[in-house]
């Protein structure tokens, strides 16, 4: 660990697909280098929470001028929470990181993502975040466009069946009542629009390696990772 402490601080940028659980290795990550970890995926589901509470979206249907103009309003920051070891999402000062990982709010993030004015304003707050370097940041479009120069580009993916059961077996943990036929038929939903939106649409970048984890552990995800981080590191 002092070693990696004492060698220069890099951007890395996780892009892939949803439920990969890229949240979850992007926080490993960030404790094992000692870096910041900046949920993206987070900062869009806080949107898109502030705009069905406050009537941008009504039955699942998005009034986009409507979230456009609520955006001036929305201030997101991040404060580590000692007890989950990660930091929390505030919206104004409200905690949020509950109420944004709900079906509701999965079911709307991708068009809310689409909308062009959203994404730049969220852009270009994760590039003010990432400016001092020494972050690890996941999302969709962060080795394509929020971080091109990322040193290292990770696109993440998984057999979408193996992701919905991950994402079910998560919301039942928390109480939620959801069929796992329901998760699976939003996450290919959400795989197609991210892939299809006209701005940021998800792919991998060029420059990036694939990690496919649908038969990985955490611990050999991150035996992974840690053999091309020390390839970057002594090259």
């Amino acid at each position: 660990m002092s070693d990696i402490k004492q060698q220069p601080k890099i951007v890395i940028a996780i892009d892939g697909h949803s439920s990969c659980g890229k949240s979850t290795f992007a926080k490993r990550i960030a404790a094992r280098l000692g870096y910041i970890f900046i949920d993206t995926g987070a900062m869009y589901r806080a949107v898109t929470l502030y705009a069905q509470e406050h009537g941008a979206i009504r039955s699942g249907m998005i009034d986009e001028e409507a979230v456009v103009r609520l955006l001036d309003e929305i201030v997101i920051t991040f404060r580590f929470n000692p007890e989950r070891g990660a930091s929390d999402i505030y919206v104004n000062g409200d905690l949020v990181e509950g109420k944004i990982r709900t079906i509701e709010v999965s079911n709307c993030v991708s068009g809310v993502s689409a909308i062009p004015a959203v994404r730049r304003k969220l852009v270009a707050m994760q590039q003010e975040m990432g400016r001092q370097r020494g972050v690890v940041m996941d999302g969709r479009d962060i080795g394509t466009v929020v971080f091109p120069d990322a040193e290292l580009k990770i696109f993440m993916t998984a057999d979408p069946s193996v992701r919905a059961r991950r994402r079910y077996d998560e919301l039942r943990a928390k109480g939620d009542e959801v069929s796992l036929e329901e998760i699976e038929r939003n996450v290919r939903e959400r795989d197609k629009a991210d892939s299809s939106r006209a701005v940021s649409p998800l792919r991998q970048a060029e420059d990036a390696v694939v990690l496919d984890n649908s038969h990985m552990t955490v611990d050999e995800q991150m035996a992974w990772f840690m053999e091309r981080f020390s390839k970057i590191q002594n090259s």
